[in-house]
């Protein structure tokens, strides 16, 4: 996927450059400042990540949005009706990426799927429009945040996980800060639109003695874990 990453971003220079040189030669008169010409720095890096990433939602809605802004701009269609779509094309998505998420065939997809599936029911925390802050002791299996125009921040540093877990969290509108001890790695799964989570603790220690999977869900939200 990095091959094609290089390829269309060299292609789109070379034509760039070619258009360039006609132009400074006098051979023909290209505008490359057309009606609606910034719409490109939304399209092109939208279309690149439908071909390289492996969640596509972000980049299919970024590059829906950047067409109908494009021909918008080109007076195809009208600016307001713009404004009417994006919004529902932006709640779809991330419902359709919602009910996706978990029939992906990865060997990630499948040890979060099979730790939720075998482990008991937990605490859920869920925080709408106001704020958390939680710090747990003693073993620690797993648990499920939501945050909805709020913030949950999870504290487990003085907790012992023994095995293998899965966070699921949800944040729309909304942060979740999530610390953990120092004995474990981390790894993330996101389904994100104008959101996504930051792993910050990927190399903490040497010694890892199990893996945290954090399952995340984000719209208009972030996940922080350290």
């Amino acid at each position: 996927m990095k091959k094609n990453n290089s390829l269309i971003w060299g292609l789109v220079l070379v034509v760039i450059g070619v258009i360039l040189a006609i132009n400074s030669l006098g051979i023909c008169d290209i505008n490359l400042f057309f009606s609606g010409w910034w719409t490109l720095f939304i399209i092109i890096p939208c279309f690149i990540g439908l071909l390289k990433d492996d969640k596509k939602v972000g980049s299919l809605i970024g590059l829906i949005v950047g067409i109908l802004l494009l021909l918008a701009c080109q007076d195809i269609i009208d600016f307001d009706l713009i404004t009417k779509l994006i919004i529902p094309i932006i709640i779809v998505s991330f419902g359709l990426s919602l009910i996706t998420k978990n029939v992906h065939n990865n060997d990630f997809d499948k040890s979060i799927n099979e730790i939720n599936s075998s482990s008991k029911p937990k605490e859920e925390y869920c925080s709408t429009f106001s704020a958390q802050e939680i710090k747990l002791d003693g073993e620690f299996k797993g648990t499920t945040i939501n945050a909805i125009f709020g913030g949950v921040k999870l504290d487990l540093s003085d907790t012992d996980i023994k095995e293998d877990i899965v966070i699921n969290v949800t944040a729309i509108f909304g942060g979740i800060d999530i610390i953990v001890p120092n004995n474990v790695s981390v790894k993330t799964k996101s389904n994100s639109i104008f959101g996504g989570v930051d792993n910050k603790v990927k190399n903490k220690s040497d010694k890892k003695d199990a893996v945290v999977y954090i399952n995340a869900s984000c719209l208009f939200g972030g996940v922080d874990v350290k």
